[in-house]
């Protein structure tokens, strides 16, 4: 009988903290082509590019009981031509191979980025929410497209239980994406006159939600929400820091010089992010899944310190209060 979980992308920071997550419970197999430094020795990593028929020979032998996608590549300093092949060709190809292998349980990670911050969007859009952010963030297209791939998938195979999750933004000690950089600044730049609504999920709350996704019976498109809503600016004062507020056409300039001239991690179109509002209401995985995240807003917050909920100090600050729940967003509309 099929028993291996399959993971594509298992050396990256995320990859590693869900095999450590999964393999307790679940005989693990991990596709990358990188090398996985701390391999737990009853993990089976393939170290292949998703894009080499090779790939196939992990699915041939019929072992298979689920696949979680998470190989999708984010650099925005690669040739775009290179990331394409790699995000949308490759997640093409694990696909084909699942559907080959008559594999029962995809799971594909997205993100909630993919609706795209704008001024005209909803207080809380849901997963039916057009997906725009490709209009204004080129590097985003290939995430857009390996979503919208994954809901064909989707149709296509109704006999396989696919699940897209798209996840708000995971901060953690050791991921390096936009959001957690952003916030590791000691004064980072912010937008004057604005002071847009975020929400936020740990990285071990999101491995929680891949396990989860594995339920039987469990299909459809999720936004995966963490344990609240906070204004920016609540955020940055739970991390010290000391926020240099700058008029949006001043910002984007000086943000772009920085990164041409390779000072700084942030790519200039993430400042929509801190300027326009893109919030996302999780009932739906709340309903059907029982989803709830299990750290709180300050643990969250300030995971990009390395703190755990382990090892975090004795401190006596309180925590900045979430503006409401992100699963019952029906207040702020009013």
């Amino acid at each position: 009988m099929p028993n291996a979980v399959v993971i594509t992308g298992i050396s990256g920071n995320l990859g590693r903290a869900l095999a450590k997550l999964l393999h307790r419970h679940h005989r693990v197999v991990g596709i990358d082509r990188r090398p996985m430094q701390g391999k737990p020795k009853d993990l089976e990593l393939f170290q292949i590019d998703l894009r080499r028929k090779k790939v196939e020979d992990v699915f041939r032998r019929g072992d298979v009981k689920a696949l979680i996608h998470l190989g999708i590549m984010h650099d925005p300093r690669m040739s775009q031509e290179e990331h394409h092949t790699f995000n949308v060709y490759g997640t093409s190809q694990v696909l084909e191979y699942a559907a080959r292998y008559k594999v029962p349980k995809v799971v594909v990670l997205s993100s909630s980025t993919v609706y795209g911050p704008s001024p005209n969007n909803d207080n809380f859009l849901s997963e039916d929410a057009p997906l725009m952010a490709g209009q204004r963030f080129s590097d985003i297209r290939d995430l857009v497209e390996v979503d919208m791939y994954a809901q064909q998938y989707m149709w296509k195979h109704p006999e396989v239980e696919t699940v897209v999750l798209r996840p708000v933004h995971i901060l953690g000690e050791r991921i390096k994406n936009a959001p957690s950089n952003y916030l590791r600044l000691q004064n980072p730049i912010t937008l004057a006159g604005f002071d847009p609504l975020v929400q936020l999920i740990h990285e071990s709350d999101a491995c929680r939600a891949m396990e989860l996704a594995l339920r039987p019976g469990l299909r459809g498109v999720y936004n995966v929400v963490g344990p609240g809503i906070v204004p920016l600016s609540s955020a940055l004062q739970e991390l010290g820091r000391r926020p240099i507020p700058l008029p949006h056409p001043v910002a984007r300039a000086l943000v772009q010089k920085l990164w041409e001239a390779r000072l700084t991690s942030f790519p200039p179109p993430e400042l929509d992010h801190i300027h326009f509002p893109c919030a996302v209401d999780g009932n739906r995985f709340v309903r059907d899944a029982g989803w709830k995240a299990t750290l709180s807003l300050k643990e969250t917050i300030r995971a990009v310190l390395g703190e755990t909920p382990l090892k975090r100090p004795k401190a006596t600050e309180s925590a900045p209060a979430p503006v409401e729940s992100a699963s019952s967003p029906a207040s702020l509309r009013g």
